[in-house]
């Protein structure tokens, strides 16, 4: 039999790939799911059992949730990345490492081929085909759902005729969570105009008031909360159950997918997000003018290519070589409160906080300089500006 490896989430579409390419296409199928955040031993446990019902030789999850940390999400961090200035990439960061995780899953035991369930109009159709394609050309890609265009309909009745009826109760909304976040979608977000409802939302307000809570970064890494140290991972996931009873990091995103279309999403991200704020402002306090200017470019250049799909391009090493290296100082704690809804950063603690020179206080006084020196620099400073307009007289 031709040995194929399947991309495994559980749902309707991998679920009917997995009983097609077994039963009509005669492949020996093996089921990967990887977990990169978001799934209970439970729920793992639950698709384990599912899986075996849909006929797959072998099944196997991959905990890549330390992976997707170390390769994706601490440069994340590190870039303070938000596209649009609003999504922290939580989904199309995961599909990279999942990606990379399957295929090597697959050239392990000599799999001759590789399917995922993406359909032809989205963007993770583009991320597992790039990375399949670059680490293994020589495994075959297979994909029914985008290269039949099957309708919802057609394949839970394929199933029941199959013996599998699983309830394929289609949620009113799309929820994928990781650990970087959550993404939302449903009709609303089929539309230009309308929001989410709160109930769309997987948290819910829990919690009143207002709760203190320190951030303590090494290095730009999260190595503690409220002074209790954990992995950089377990403290996102601590940070995401302390700050999601406020119900914060909700937003729509609105973007442009690979294939060229406007696409509108939810999200609901109270770590990320207080984590790259946080960072920021730990950044802008220890970080030279200049060091904050070209991150900012090559930190958007950043996410750009990894929501592309383009994670294995090396100029991503490279761009991560000047991230990495441009956290030397930003060590320190960040004082933060949570609120419902939302939270405010009240200001930062670090021996490398460039406000503490000697040289002055802003707006108040100065130390290390004189009035005529002053006025001389600003006299020299001003002198491209004077050539200009005397020669264009363009006011």
């Amino acid at each position: 039999m031709k040995k194929l490896v399947i991309a495994y989430s559980g749902g309707l579409d991998t679920s009917y790939c997995a009983v097609h390419l077994s039963k009509d296409k005669g492949f020996e199928v093996h089921a990967v799911n990887v977990n990169t955040g978001g799934f209970t031993q439970k729920e793992i446990k639950s698709i384990e059992a599912n899986t075996y019902k849909m006929g797959v030789s072998t099944y196997k999850n991959i905990d890549a949730v330390a992976t997707f940390y170390q390769k994706v999400v601490k440069y994340l961090v590190f870039g303070n990345v938000l596209k649009n200035n609003t999504y922290p990439l939580s989904v199309s960061a995961e599909r990279i490492i999942q990606a990379i995780e399957i295929v090597e899953y697959a050239k392990s035991i000599n799999a001759e081929y590789i399917a995922h369930g993406s359909t032809g109009a989205g963007n993770d159709q583009v991320r597992f085909d790039m990375i399949f394609q670059t680490l293994a050309p020589k495994i075959k890609i297979i994909t029914p759902i985008r290269d039949e265009k099957l309708t919802r309909q057609y394949e839970i009745d394929y199933l029941k005729k199959n013996g599998i009826d699983m309830s394929w109760k289609k949620a009113k909304y799309s929820i994928n969570k990781g650990l970087w976040g959550t993404s939302v979608g449903g009709e609303e977000t089929l539309t230009s105009n309308l929001p989410l409802p709160e109930s769309a939302y997987p948290s819910q307000l829990q919690k009143d008031g207002e709760e203190n809570v320190i951030l303590t970064f090494n290095k730009g890494e999260l190595v503690a909360i409220n002074g209790k140290k954990n992995t950089p991972q377990i403290s996102i996931e601590l940070l995401n159950d302390l700050a999601s009873a406020y119900a914060i990091g909700r937003d729509i995103h609105v973007g442009d997918t690979i294939v060229g279309i406007k696409g509108r999403v939810g999200s609901e991200a109270a770590a990320a997000l207080i984590i790259i704020k946080a960072h920021h402002l730990l950044e802008k306090h220890t970080l030279s003018k200049w060091q904050m200017q070209h991150k900012e470019y090559l930190s958007s250049f950043y996410g750009m290519h990894l929501h592309e799909g383009q994670y294995l391009d090396p100029v991503m090493r490279n761009i991560e070589s000047f991230l990495q290296n441009s956290q030397e100082q930003v060590t320190g704690d960040v004082f933060v409160t949570l609120k419902p809804y939302h939270f405010t950063l009240d200001g930062i603690n670090s021996e490398h906080d460039l406000m503490n020179a000697d040289f002055g206080s802003y707006g108040e006084e100065n130390k290390g300089w004189t009035a005529d020196e002053a006025k001389g620099f600003i006299k020299i400073l001003g002198n491209q500006n004077k050539i200009y307009h005397q020669i264009n007289k363009t006011l």
